[in-house]
């Protein structure tokens, strides 16, 4: 491991200066990701300067009632907090699948969102990866690529984004609220993250030196009918195979409106359109649910050992779909005997 030496600050802006300044020095909250990354030498910075004394770890809902998480709010906590958990279950749940307990109390909400893949050729540093030293090759076309993406590839590199907290953001519409040194900027997080194309080794829009202050989630009253299903090798600490972030909006059995996002098989996490479209104005039947999953995975293109992703997916896609829609069902019964009880009363 690289040598590296560590400093403190206490101010926002002097946090962004110093970084700004040197393109040697990494920002430093929970350390989950990165500390791992510096072990395996495939990042090493000179200095990391830890910001967690900065006040971003706030969790609370602004005057429009949108949910606004602070980037150093620990993961946690975000799952705990009563509005994530009633407004936006879909969020509080992709935590809760979300690596382990331990990893939960020390990663923050920022951090989680740009952690790197887990592509065991980009993590180990004896391969040559294009998205560690552009130009040089992806040896997961050829290799072993179970885990690999089956959405969004390139010839230059067809790693997954693993974070679950991501897909559940990607699906509700959040936003990437990013302070810079001189300016911020509001990024709707679909376009934060960029498909690898001809330069996998520019994942998101961050320059060197912007920090991601907060995220913020729209205010929609149906995001309560959310949820997330994560499909793994085991049960708990395993990065998804496939998951599925879902929200819907149902009346009288008709879906009135989708959001639907995929994780586990996209090189950065996948809203997929296709689906929402195939869903929108659609009675609540196995035929709708079916054509939605195929329209989800219509431009997969898989390689050697993922085949398998393209029916997993399909089929996650259907069981999220009719859990959602139970649930659905499930409120408004408690709903109607709430009611009736008040009458009776």
């Amino acid at each position: 491991m690289q040598p590296f030496s560590y400093a403190r600050v206490n101010e926002e802006n002097k946090a962004i200066t110093t970084v700004s300044e040197d393109a040697a020095i990494s920002f430093i909250a929970g350390g989950t990701d990165l500390i791992g990354l510096i072990k395996d030498g495939v990042q090493t910075p000179k200095q990391v300067l830890d910001i967690n004394s900065l006040s971003l770890d706030s969790v609370e809902v602004d005057a429009d009632n949108n949910l606004r998480i602070g980037a150093l709010a620990k993961l946690s906590d975000v799952a705990r907090y009563s509005t994530v958990k009633n407004s936006y279950p879909v969020i509080s749940e992709a935590i809760l699948e979300s690596a382990s307990p331990q990893l939960r109390n020390m990663a923050t909400v920022g951090g989680n969102l740009l952690q790197r893949t887990r592509c065991n050729y980009f993590r180990d540093p004896v391969f040559p990866c294009n998205r560690r030293i552009p130009g040089t090759s992806c040896p997961a076309m050829e290799g072993y690529n179970r885990m690999h993406a089956i959405l969004g590839t390139s010839e230059h590199c067809i790693a997954t984004h693993p974070s679950d907290l991501a897909v559940a953001l990607v699906a509700l519409g959040a936003v990437v609220c990013i302070q810079g040194k001189t300016a911020q900027r509001r990024v709707p997080i679909n376009d934060f993250y960029l498909l690898p194309g001809d330069t996998p080794h520019r994942e998101n829009v961050l320059e060197h030196g912007e920090l991601i202050v907060a995220v913020e989630v729209p205010a929609v009253s149906w995001f309560s009918n959310s949820h997330y299903l994560k499909v793994r090798d085991r049960a708990n600490y395993e990065f998804a195979l496939v998951s599925v972030a879902l929200a819907l909006e149902v009346e009288q059995n008709i879906i009135k409106s989708a959001r639907l996002a995929l994780g586990g098989v996209g090189t950065k996490p996948w809203r997929s359109q296709e689906a929402e479209t195939a869903l929108q104005g659609k009675p609540i039947n196995e035929a709708t649910f079916s054509t939605a999953a195929e329209a989800a995975l219509a431009l997969a293109k898989p390689q050697k050992y993922n085949q398998f992703k393209i029916e997993l997916a399909k089929r996650s896609i259907i069981r999220a779909l009719s859990t959602v829609l139970l649930r659905s069902q499930e409120s408004v019964l408690r709903s109607q005997e709430g009611r009736k009880k008040k009458k009776q009363e």
